[in-house]
């Protein structure tokens, strides 16, 4: 014969279904607080502004860019004329360990690059900053290819689109691994100031230059290289 239970079993089965249901609920605070562990994405370019950008060894943006249509834009030294020069732009900001995002597009044989970790000294950003090399892959005169960790570390595949379209560019940089990759692909992974690292610095043309891809902070720098390339969707977060 069953019997019903007893007020205290009654009690202490409601209480065991609470204690179930606490487990797998959270309050709203800790749901925030789960929700902001991971780093934020801090945006670099909106589409309109410029304020997380300074040109190299400079305060302020000057005429070697321009902004239109949601893109940063670098002038062509065949447009600017007897006005262009290396308008290199850096970061406002220094940054160790990141994830950066963006999108670039080239003009037919136009040629540019992303630099991180750039120290501001008396030679050009790439003296101190490793580049990710952007190009025209067809058109382009470089051997280095579009994705490639100059000099460094090439890529086996090709991913990048033609000159005209929107490539995309993710770049992970932290003590413990580097990644790069184009268009989903992944180009190169690597640790900076490993004996690999190192070995590959001492044979390419970076292997006299002090200080080249010592720093584990610094800028990240955008290549005024007299070419037509444009950026946008750009954002970074620390890791």
């Amino acid at each position: 014969m069953l019997f019903p239970p007893r007020p205290s079993s009654l009690l202490h089965l409601l209480y065991a279904f609470a204690l179930v249901g606490s487990t797998q609920l959270c309050s709203p605070s800790q749901a925030q607080e789960t929700a902001t562990d991971s780093p934020s994405w801090i945006t670099l370019f909106d589409g309109n502004s410029l304020d997380a950008w300074r040109e190299y060894k400079h305060d302020d943006v000057t005429t070697g860019w321009r902004v239109a249509d949601g893109a940063l834009t670098c002038i062509s030294s065949k447009e600017q004329g007897d006005k262009a020069r290396n308008e290199n732009l850096i970061t406002r900001e220094k940054f160790d360990a990141f994830e950066l995002e963006l999108d670039f597009k080239v003009t037919p044989a136009a040629n540019s690059g992303v630099m991180f970790h750039v120290l501001e000294t008396d030679q050009p950003p790439y003296f101190t900053g490793p580049e990710i090399q952007i190009q025209d892959h067809v058109g382009g005169h470089d051997p280095q290819k579009c994705g490639w960790l100059y000099q460094l570390y090439p890529a086996e595949t090709d991913a990048a689109k033609p000159a005209g379209q929107w490539n995309h560019l993710r770049v992970m940089i932290t003590p413990e691994k580097c990644q790069i990759e184009l268009n989903g692909v992944l180009y190169s992974e690597f640790v900076k100031g490993s004996d690999d690292w190192n070995a590959r610095v001492a044979k390419s043309k970076f292997g006299s230059w002090e200080g080249f891809g010592k720093a584990t902070n610094g800028h990240i720098c955008l290549q005024d290289h007299s070419d037509e390339v444009s950026y946008r969707n750009i954002r970074v977060r620390r890791l």
